[in-house]
């Protein structure tokens, strides 16, 4: 019955508690934390800007780096170059994120003096403000996660580069840059896609040890901070909406499979 009713609010509202100390909490209703009596959804939506512009920013910086450090390595194959990508790729793969973290800060911010301290500003208010204030979390995000496609990029873009389509279009004339850009990305994109829709979509349900590091208050911190106090509706709350961007973002991964991916029959 408790369940039922829990999932009754998330559509329709209900209220929480009886006589004059009930709270009516509107849909979608996660309940109300245990210790302020604040509606979760209130808490939640507090920590979601916060975490977005962590993930989409430094998601955005790592594919770049990564994707492109990748496919110049498996074109550059068994050359210095290759060597370079894939050793530094292992080495930031290697760091934990919470080190990598702490030492940016330590040297960039309070050594060299040459980026402000970690924060959040609402960017509708100060853009150049909210961008300096995220930029040392997008620059770890991206070290660490930008080796790890740096390798997938590699590993998938050396697999198309010897299939047949590609000596064919090698015969036929084609330019190197067609055939590694237009032909063997394309084919080689597909596996990334699946992995970054993955990983974008836990990201986005928070990432609490980077908030953590550097004293942001998102969706991972309040899950943190709400597990140490007990307070089990909050903890719920990210659960669920955690959920719900993993389901999201397979569906999107799915979707753009098709698009990317003509060997995929659409049915």
């Amino acid at each position: 019955m408790q369940y039922f009713t829990f999932l009754g609010g998330i559509f329709f509202g209900r209220q929480i508690g009886v006589g004059g100390a009930a709270i009516d909490c509107v849909a979608p209703c996660f309940g109300v934390s245990m210790r302020t009596g604040e509606a979760v959804t209130d808490i939640i939506a507090r920590g979601i800007p916060v975490t977005l512009s962590i993930v989409i920013g430094g998601f955005v910086l790592y594919m770049i780096i990564g994707v492109g450090l990748g496919v110049l390595a498996a074109t550059r194959h068994r050359t210095i170059i290759d060597r370079i990508a894939v050793g530094g790729s292992i080495a930031g793969a290697s760091l934990p994120i919470f080190f990598v973290g702490l030492i940016l800060t330590t040297v960039l911010v309070y050594g060299l003096e040459v980026l402000p301290r970690p924060g959040y500003v609402d960017p509708t208010k100060d853009l150049a403000g909210w961008a300096g204030g995220m930029l040392l979390p997008w620059i770890t995000l991206a070290i660490v996660n930008s080796a790890i496609y740096a390798r997938l990029s590699r590993s998938a873009m050396l697999d198309a580069l010897s299939q047949d389509f590609i000596r064919t279009a090698r015969a036929k004339g084609l330019s190197t840059g067609t055939v590694n850009l237009k032909h063997a990305l394309r084919a080689a994109i597909t596996p990334i896609v699946t992995i970054a829709g993955l990983d974008l979509g836990a990201q986005l349900g928070g990432i609490a040890i980077l908030e953590n590091v550097f004293g942001l208050n998102g969706v991972g911190q309040i899950a943190v901070t709400a597990v140490a106090a007990v307070n089990f509706p909050v903890v719920m709350g990210v659960v669920l909406l955690a959920a719900f961007f993993v389901v999201v973002m397979n569906l999107v991964t799915d979707s753009m499979q098709l698009v990317l991916d003509p060997r995929i029959e659409r049915r």
